[in-house]
């Protein structure tokens, strides 16, 4: 935790107390909006919990006019350190902006304020036959907000594609404390630049989102499963390549390499052979062609190295896997107590030479490197397992980290597929990006921004 001044300007204080009633805390348990599940906090100097637009705009006019930081937050869920005011200030949390504002089913679309539950939106969606793409697996806990924030994936973004491909407008408010309007109400838009792209994974950097427009798409009538393992990573990694590059696009490709699959037979109890690595391969459409894209699906599984490969047709047996595959991230702490969990992606091609560099990476460093995710889009969650008491563990595990990332970039890789940069990898955007294309990101910062009120310090390198 840094330490900062936590006083408040008297006027400040005056203004927002009146503006906000109760909405206004300045005392009281303050820290547990302080932190997130990246177990990294600072505390805030008060909490504003904005009812509406207009209550967003007092509080960044009020913030501005005294250079007060504003960290936006949803549910905490980041891994990133993303919503942690270590500049003191004001956390915005929009817990109390959480309505579904309306449902049109037919243009699938959905409006929604940014504190609503993604699992209550999925719910209220259901009775319409519509559901809303994005799917991370804190999806009961986290809100549209933060899902917007960090531009959320999931295991079904390989189909359907994450939040930014699946928000049609946004309102929101800039760093101005001026409300503008992106994007529309079509699916078809070319008028003028992409703003609502821009917003979708800026992380609370350029404007806080009041208000999304979000597309729908309608729920499967059917969905089939294949389970296949393999000898080895690169056998593995081979059949993801073949099954992306033939016409029939699955709806969700996880991979699980050899330390998962034992975990989640040993702690999760789920009932699969043991293996060198586990793809868990799911499709979906109408009763006439599902038939037709599995076989197609079990056709590219099929390959050296292929050990077994089953139809998950016993719903049951299938929800115990993908209930142990969700479960893995928190099952890690029964391997080692700390873990630096990263979200790395690479070209599809390359999955065989990220995980072979991982397990490179374990043996050089001497500590449990595990690699699992979502296969179909090159993103892997690649989890450095090590005792925070042991110093040399930790001093080991922080080195291997900025060598995973030079890895993954090796390899025409990203940072991040879905849990974006905050703080933990904001030191490492340089190696991601020449100077120029930095340069130019500040400007788009200091043009939604001028005062750098809004989360500072996330994102951007110094």
């Amino acid at each position: 935790m840094t330490t900062v001044d936590t006083s408040l300007p008297a006027s400040l204080d005056a203004t927002l107390r009146a503006r906000l009633g109760d909405g206004w805390q300045v005392a009281g348990d303050l820290r547990r909006y302080g932190e997130d599940s990246s177990k990294r906090w600072a505390m805030p100097s008060a909490i504003a919990l904005p009812d509406c637009v207009e209550d967003v705009v007092a509080i960044v006019d009020a913030c501005r006019e005294h250079r007060i930081p504003i960290v936006a937050r949803g549910a905490g869920t980041s891994s990133t350190g993303a919503a942690i005011p270590y500049s003191g200030g004001v956390v915005v949390s929009f817990e109390r902006m959480a309505r579904i504002l309306e449902v049109r089913p037919d243009d699938r679309q959905a409006v929604v304020e940014p504190g609503v539950l993604n699992g209550d939106l999925q719910r209220a969606l259901s009775p319409h036959r519509l559901f809303w793409p994005p799917d991370p697996a804190s999806a009961d806990q986290c809100t549209v907000g933060g899902n917007l924030a960090c531009n959320a994936g999931g295991p079904h973004a390989v189909k359907y594609g994450a939040t930014r491909d699946n928000v049609l407008g946004l309102v929101a408010v800039t760093g101005r404390g001026e409300v503008i309007r992106v994007g529309s109400n079509t699916t078809k838009n070319a008028t003028g630049y992409d703003l609502t792209r821009l917003l979708v994974g800026s992380e609370g950097t350029l404007a806080l989102i009041v208000e999304a427009t979000l597309k729908l798409a309608p729920v499967p009538a059917q969905r089939a499963g294949l389970r296949a393992s393999y000898v080895d990573v690169a056998s593995a990694g081979a059949a993801v390549a073949r099954i992306m590059a033939q016409p029939e696009t699955p709806a969700m490709i996880e991979f699980m390499d050899a330390a998962c699959v034992r975990l989640v037979r040993e702690v999760g109890g789920a009932d699969i052979p043991d293996a060198g690595a586990l793809l868990m391969i799911e499709a979906d459409g109408d009763r006439e062609t599902l038939p037709h894209v599995v076989a197609a699906l079990e056709r590219a599984a099929r390959g050296a190295g292929l050990l077994d490969l089953a139809a998950a047709t016993d719903p049951a047996a299938n929800a115990a896997l993908w209930a142990a595959r969700k479960a893995l991230s928190p099952a890690l702490r029964t391997i080692a107590a700390g873990k630096i969990n990263e979200d790395v992606v690479v070209p599809v091609s390359r999955i065989p030479a990220l995980v072979a560099g991982i397990e490179a990476l374990a043996r050089e460093f001497d500590l449990p490197i595990v690699a699992f995710g979502h296969a179909g889009n090159g993103n892997l969650h690649a989890n450095i397992l090590f005792d925070p008491d042991d110093a040399a563990q930790s001093a080991r595990a922080n080195a291997a980290l900025p060598r995973l990332f030079a890895l993954t970039l090796s390899l025409g890789g990203t940072l991040s597929g879905e849990h974006g940069i905050g703080v933990a990898k904001r030191d490492f955007m340089d190696r991601a990006f020449d100077a120029p294309t930095l340069a130019a990101m500040r400007a788009v910062k200091a043009a939604f921004d001028p005062d750098g009120i809004l989360n500072p310090g996330k994102v951007l390198p110094p």
